[in-house]
């Protein structure tokens, strides 16, 4: 192997792909990127077996071939050179890199013993804007569980309902679900939300489109010059539809901004006693107000106004209430719930499909 490429191009390829080569891993070689020609190209690769990651970038090839070489060492040592022509030529399993003033030579791998994910066959394929989804994943992604002994809440599920793509997360405390538009497609996806978070640092905000393939065992998103491949989680999903309360006895319309104030001071009360913050609507006053108390340190209570239909009050861990309002994007949130120890659902009243879920606390 014998090419030229940039430093620019090179370094973000590497940026983008190295973190996810796991050097705790038994195999030596998962803590490697494969860089390999292909078609007067240049692939940069890394997989942890679950999610791999694939970008492409232009490079003037001389000789075609293949290496894999240390993830970490390879993208601090190409982030530390200047701009410019990097020379790459490949001598056995020795990768030397020589720029005008810097020449280095890094021990590899041959590429043969690195594991490449199965293509995938059949199935399906759509496409999604990627500014789209991308602000989809952000409001509904955090929501997953980390507990590895419930696998099938780690992920995010990937849906089409009634011709409509959903995305939805739950941890079986709080759920956020998001719909982001038509799709002709049959989509069941479960998905690790680990690789949905790398998903997330490759999307742009832009209206270019994610191209999305998949089958029963894993799903592949393509990003311009980036591929992601994620194995797909197995169990079934919670039918969650039935959390969703569709009627509320009490709801508050009140600007985010507001709500964002009030709970994030309530909830520096509320660190003694798990965040716990007690919500209470008054129909009459047209205020929400949030009480919390530390027993050591005091107390405090904090008032929004609203438009308010009905009385009540409910319980709610004060770190979820605030994932959800700073998930939603518009200017007013509509608050609803029926009773104590009933589900509470957060909307963005601009009606953009977003919906928030969190359970009660016991008072």
């Amino acid at each position: 192997m014998k090419l030229q490429v940039t430093q620019e191009n090179l370094n973000r390829a590497l940026t983008t792909v190295a973190r996810v080569a796991n050097s705790r891993g038994t195999l030596p070689i998962l803590a490697n990127v494969l860089i390999k020609t292909a078609s007067n190209r240049l692939s940069i690769s890394a997989t942890n077996l679950d999610i791999a990651i694939t970008q492409y970038i232009g490079g003037k090839v001389a000789e075609e071939g293949s290496i894999t070489v240390p993830a970490r060492l390879m993208q601090d040592f190409i982030g530390s050179l200047p701009a410019g022509v990097i020379n790459l030529d490949l001598d056995e399993t020795k990768l030397h890199i020589a720029t005008d003033q810097y020449k280095s030579t890094i021990n590899g791998i041959v590429a043969d013993d690195f594991p490449v994910m199965p293509a995938i066959s059949g199935g399906e394929s759509w496409s999604v804007q990627t500014g789209v989804l991308k602000k989809a994943l952000q409001q509904v992604v955090f929501a997953a569980s980390n507990d590895e002994s419930r696998p099938v809440l780690t992920g995010v599920l990937i849906q089409s309902i009634d011709g409509k793509l959903h995305l939805a997360a739950t941890d079986s405390y709080r759920l956020a679900e998001k719909q982001i538009g038509d799709t002709k497609a049959t989509v069941n996806l479960l998905v690790p939300a680990t690789a949905m978070q790398d998903l997330l640092r490759i999307l742009a905000d832009d209206d270019d489109e994610v191209h999305v393939s998949h089958d029963e065992q894993q799903v592949l998103f393509k990003v311009g010059d980036i591929e992601l491949v994620a194995r797909l989680l197995e169990g079934k999903y919670p039918d969650y539809g039935k959390l969703i309360p569709q009627l509320f006895a009490v709801t508050a319309i009140l600007k985010r901004a507001d709500f964002v104030n009030v709970t994030k001071v309530s909830s520096l009360f509320a660190r003694e006693s798990a965040g716990s913050v007690t919500l209470k609507v008054d129909e009459a006053s047209q205020t929400l107000s949030i009480r919390s108390i530390a027993s050591q340190l005091g107390e405090n209570t904090a008032n929004a106004s609203g438009k308010i239909t009905g009385d009540g009050e409910i319980t709610l861990n004060s770190r979820y209430l605030l994932d959800a309002l700073q998930a939603i994007n518009g200017d007013e949130v509509t608050f609803g719930f029926n009773g104590k120890l009933e589900a509470t659902a957060l909307r963005d009243s601009s009606a953009d499909g977003y919906t928030h879920i969190i359970m009660p606390l016991k008072s």
